[in-house]
């Protein structure tokens, strides 16, 4: 399945149908007067949430969505039926923005099963019995019925996780979610090689919690370098974000600024979201140089700097006890004192 992360659709709520203009013909009545019912009320657009999707690419080949008019009114003060809902299903997390510059934001769709009527059906036309007076016995206007509303509008995606992996391109990001997840991203020895975002469920110590993997970023992002940063979007909701440095790199201080940089640029408070720091592919180096490196990280960073290997699990259990204490999951069973604890075995190597 493709991965589409935003699509620009039409919507077009339905019109109201017209009411009627009807007359009674009774056998023994003599002066039947006006019985012409109104029209039905136009289907409405409604957004729902629903689960089992993450991606917009069927929008790709649907943009056009319109609500069905209301039936006409008829005879014998027949009320015309109402045209049926248009409900557009859509993945948790979509945003609905206005089509003007700003892409102003209109609807944040953040739960399952949340939903909202977006645009409201046209109410349906007056019969002629309503317009019935006592100078007016026999009227023969009757209402139109209401015009619908229509709008273009961009549906975008961004993916809901509790942590985020950010870092260089090859930094071990996609083998990290393979190894603790039930993700099946694809790794390569290029850079590039995650082309679209991955969600993993992790499953630790009794609980579970999404991860979710970005493309790289290189110096120039912002400015389109690269992939560019438009899928940063997918981790501003996320309440931690996972940093891995290569151990490999010529100037791990440098790869880490070069990543903070980009953030800083796209905006969105993503530099002020809590941290964890992590060196990875240590399984590669010794463990004197290991301490240097991640000596050097923490100074260039400011935070403790934890050493894993995704490829060999070496450290991995260590930064997934960070990640659920980042996220506010402690362990089952766990007390204040257990997390104290816990807390105090973070430390720089």
């Amino acid at each position: 399945m493709h991965f589409l992360d935003q699509a620009k659709v039409f919507i077009k709520s339905g019109d109201g149908g017209p009411g009627a203009v009807s007359f009674r013909r009774e056998k023994y009545v003599e002066y039947g007067g006006p019985d012409g019912g109104n029209g039905g009320k136009g289907g409405d657009i409604i957004f729902k949430a629903v689960a089992g999707l993450n991606t917009l690419i069927d929008f790709r080949y649907t943009q056009h969505f319109k609500a069905k008019r209301g039936t006409p009114g008829a005879g014998r003060d027949r009320t015309g039926a109402g045209g049926p809902d248009l409900v557009i299903q859509v993945p948790i997390g979509t945003q609905v923005l206005a089509d003007d510059e700003d892409r102003s934001l209109l609807a944040d769709l953040t739960k399952e099963g949340e939903s909202f009527v977006f645009l409201r059906g046209g109410d349906g036309g007056r019969g002629n019995a309503s317009y019935k007076t006592s100078t007016n016995r026999a009227p023969r206007q009757h209402g139109p019925g209401w015009p619908g509303e229509e709008m273009w509008v961009w549906l975008r995606l961004k993916l809901l996780a509790d942590a985020g992996l950010v870092g260089l391109p090859n930094a071990g990001k996609s083998t990290f979610i393979n190894a603790v997840s039930n993700a099946q991203a694809k790794v390569g020895a290029y850079a590039f090689t995650t082309l679209r975002p991955q969600l993993g469920v992790v499953s630790h110590k009794g609980n579970e919690f999404v991860v979710a993997d970005i493309p790289g970023l290189i110096e120039g992002a912002a400015d389109g370098a690269g992939v560019g940063d438009r899928f940063l979007g997918h981790i501003e909701r996320c309440r931690v974000l996972l940093h891995l440095v290569d151990a490999n790199d010529d100037d791990v201080a440098t790869s880490y600024r070069i990543v903070r940089d980009e953030l800083e640029a796209y905006g969105a408070e993503l530099v002020d979201k809590q941290v964890i720091v992590a060196l990875n592919k240590v399984d590669t180096l010794d463990d004197e140089l290991i301490a240097a490196l991640s000596a050097e990280l923490a100074e260039e960073s400011g935070h403790p700097v934890m050493a894993l290997s995704g490829a060999s699990g070496a450290g991995v259990e260590a930064v997934l006890d960070k990640l659920l204490e980042a996220i506010g999951m402690p362990e089952p069973g766990a007390d204040a004192d257990d997390s104290d604890e816990a807390s105090s075995d973070w430390s720089p190597i």
